[in-house]
């Protein structure tokens, strides 16, 4: 997500699951993928009356007639499902008949790419593969080691005990006057893409043709902000999105970070089931990981510039018509209502609405592979290169707006 702070932006990204399908390694054997395209209104309505059901995992799930959603259903209801889509006469079709074996092909992919090397000899980060979060935190802290204009700060810890790293990105010209970028990613801990392209942004940022970005502005960047659910998704349950928090008064672990910020928190799109992947948590900023994300942002922010929705469409679709100039893919433009689905106490609504900050942004990522979370990792490099380009442009079109 990426949010404008006058003196500081933002940006978050989430490309757009969890099922219940065991801890060692949690098996997805027998579950199948469908792509669904409701037809009519009814059919869209009966496709979200399932998402409270924990047989089914909506890894897309749009509003529009027409537009294709993907759903991971469990074996006990595919007879079911199949059934009441062939009443309905709605159209689908099979997209993975056994995800396990899908998934097993990423594990020993991941585990030959990691055993192979870790990083270039200068330091640098490979994009062939996805990296771990102590990895990660290594890495910022081998940057500001050797840029002295670059810092890492920890600005708090997970639920489990993880630093939580953020760092930021100067030309070290000490002006105080810099509008700031901050970039998160790594909400959702299963989309492991958006943490790579945080990566590949400080790389750039660092070594690329984007470094004189920094003449106009600081960045700062987050890339993991829900570590321990991103290293569950790594060694246990590859599709798992929430936290990893738990209370001794329920049974189910974690909460869908990105409906725990406190803007109509508990209101459309977010479960109060603490089973469900959008559960929203006890209370808002009931998780370490939103309360470290929103005191950074904090701290980075000291006045704002009044700003509207029409202008935040005008900063992302000059993103999106960079993205499509240079390599023909599209982005949509619009609120995640209209767009995709309603989230009531995400993180961009909040920064926007609470913190007053005028330019928020959340950018959903491609898919890759068979569904949308499993990028094989020979298309990192490709699909990071193509989301900076986008990235860069609407960095490039605040930093000229708000000089």
């Amino acid at each position: 997500m990426m949010k404008i702070l006058q003196h500081s932006v933002m940006m978050m990204f989430m490309p757009i699951i969890i099922v219940q399908c065991e801890e060692s390694i949690y098996t997805y054997k027998g579950c199948k993928v469908y792509d669904v395209t409701p037809m009519t209104e009814d059919d869209v309505n009966f496709l979200h009356s399932l998402t409270e059901n924990e047989n089914f995992d909506f890894w897309s799930l749009r509003r529009n007639v027409g537009i294709i959603s993907t759903v991971l259903v469990k074996p006990n209801q595919q007879d079911w499902f199949e059934n009441s889509l062939n009443e309905k006469k709605i159209p689908f079709m099979v997209k993975i008949e056994d995800l396990e074996k899908v998934l097993n092909n990423e594990r020993q992919s991941q585990l030959y790419t990691r055993n192979s090397r870790s990083s270039n000899s200068d330091g640098t980060l490979t994009f062939d593969r996805y990296y771990r979060h102590d990895e990660i935190n290594k890495y910022l802290d081998n940057l500001a080691a050797l840029h002295e204009n670059f810092a890492v700060r920890t600005i708090g810890k997970s639920y489990e005990g993880r630093k939580i790293k953020a760092i930021k990105l100067t030309n070290g010209d000490g002006s105080e006057n810099k509008n700031s970028i901050y970039i998160d990613a790594g909400t959702h801990a299963r989309e492991w893409i958006s943490v790579a392209t945080a990566l590949y942004l400080i790389e750039q940022l660092t070594t690329g043709d984007s470094l004189n970005i920094l003449n106009n502005v600081d960045v700062i960047i987050q890339p993991v902000v829900n570590p321990d659910g991103y290293e569950y998704s790594h060694k246990f349950e590859r599709l798992w999105r929430k936290t990893r928090s738990r209370s001794s008064a329920f049974q189910c672990i974690g909460c869908d970070p990105n409906r725990n910020f406190d803007y109509h928190w508990g209101e459309v799109g977010a479960s109060n089931n603490q089973c469900s992947e959008t559960y929203r948590g006890q209370t808002p900023f009931s998780e370490k990981e939103t309360i470290a994300l929103r005191d950074a942002v904090k701290e980075v922010k000291d006045s704002y510039l009044p700003e509207t929705w029409k202008e935040i469409d005008e900063i992302a679709q000059i993103g999106a018509n960079a993205i499509a100039n240079a390599t023909g893919t599209k982005y949509t433009i619009g609120s995640s209502t209209n767009v995709l689905y309603a989230a009531a106490g995400g993180s961009d609504d909040y920064f926007f609405a609470v913190d007053n900050i005028p330019i928020s942004i959340t950018m959903e990522l491609p898919g890759g592979g068979f569904f949308g979370f499993d990028m094989p990792a020979s298309k990192i490099e490709e699909t990071v290169k193509e989301s900076s380009i986008g990235i860069f442009a609407m960095i490039q079109a605040v930093s000229d707006k708000y000089k």
